[in-house]
């Protein structure tokens, strides 16, 4: 979804089952994005999301998937 908006950043699977991810961009995508991962992907189960705002870095140039 990150990629299909324009945000650069990663995202990564952590153990138990948690998602950690990092965002960059316009601020209206990345509030687009944050409300994308209150649902989740289809068949995904969400609990609780945490945000954390920080000064834009410019330190992406795409957005990975990390393992």
């Amino acid at each position: 979804m990150a990629q299909s908006i324009g945000l650069t950043g990663w995202v990564k699977n952590l153990s138990g089952g948690s998602v950690e991810a990092v965002f960059e961009g316009p601020k209206d995508l990345l509030k687009e994005a944050i409300k994308w991962c209150h649902k989740g992907p289809a068949g995904a189960s969400v609990a609780a999301v945490d945000e954390e705002w920080k000064e834009y870095s410019g330190e992406f140039k795409c957005f990975d998937i990390r393992w």
